[in-house]
């Protein structure tokens, strides 16, 4: 019987996902598992991330965790030829590892500059090269970047981020012009604020929650569960002509 629902299955794809043990990247790697893939998950600390590697292998699936510091040029080598020889093969790469030290612009200094513009643009640059190089030799893959609603919308106190972010977005419209003809895609996901760790400091404010809540027509803010099902969605077959494209998660704050 011919198939006409949309394929959403990643079941044979080897996933890379960065910044995996905590927040959204390991939600990502949790729902691509989910999905079918077998997981490289990329992590400051091996070790630590045990629990999640049992979760993974758990779930039936084949897992290898890499040491991965961004945007050390020399981790990342290392962690892609140890995926390709565990997997020989990389067939989406989800680009999650940020920061974001927050401060007025007036009052930036020169090491969070240089620590944003490092990990956020550099580093997300290499690991997608490193990549991207297999991807070619392949002749097929898929790249995610975990962008955000700041590289569209202005928000006080970030303007760094907000630049470092909007060069992502932009890096990936150059890189889907140049890679379509090896077929890979490249693509961003732009989350409005999620539940994580990471903003858990903001928003237990319930100042900073109300002003959050007061930008988003949805009224709620989001969950990590909001940003993988556009993650395993471009990751997918059903998503097999999109390249170059921004997929805001952001609850409608960008177009309020």
């Amino acid at each position: 019987m011919q198939r006409h629902a949309p394929n959403f299955s990643l079941d044979g794809k080897v996933t890379l996902v960065t910044g995996a043990s905590r927040g959204i990247g390991r939600a990502c790697a949790l729902a691509c598992a989910a999905a079918g893939s077998d997981i490289v998950l990329g992590v400051r600390n091996v070790a630590a991330s045990a629990d999640l590697v049992a979760e993974l292998e758990g779930a039936g699936r084949k897992i290898l965790a890499v040491e991965l510091d961004i945007p050390n040029n020399a981790h990342i080598a290392q962690a892609v030829a140890a995926a390709l020889t565990t997997f020989d093969r990389i067939d989406v790469l989800v680009n999650n590892v940020g920061v974001a030290p927050g401060n007025l612009a007036e009052l930036v200094e020169e090491k969070d500059l240089d620590e944003i513009l490092n990990v956020n643009i550099k580093g997300t640059f290499l690991m997608t090269q490193a990549v991207g190089r297999q991807m070619i030799k392949q002749n097929g893959g898929r790249i995610i970047s975990i962008s955000s609603q700041a590289a569209t919308v202005a928000l006080r106190g970030e303007a760094i981020y907000c630049m470092s972010k909007a060069a992502i977005n932009h890096l990936t419209r150059c890189l889907a012009a140049e890679w379509a003809r090896y077929n890979v895609t490249v693509n961003t996901v732009s989350p409005t604020f999620i539940h994580t760790d990471g903003t858990a400091p903001f928003l237990s404010d319930p100042a900073n929650r109300q002003a959050t809540l007061d930008h988003i027509p949805l009224g709620r803010i989001g969950e990590t569960n909001d940003v993988v099902g556009a993650v395993v969605f471009l990751a997918s077959p059903a998503a097999s002509l999109i390249t170059g494209a921004n997929l805001l998660v952001d609850g409608g704050w960008s177009v309020a």
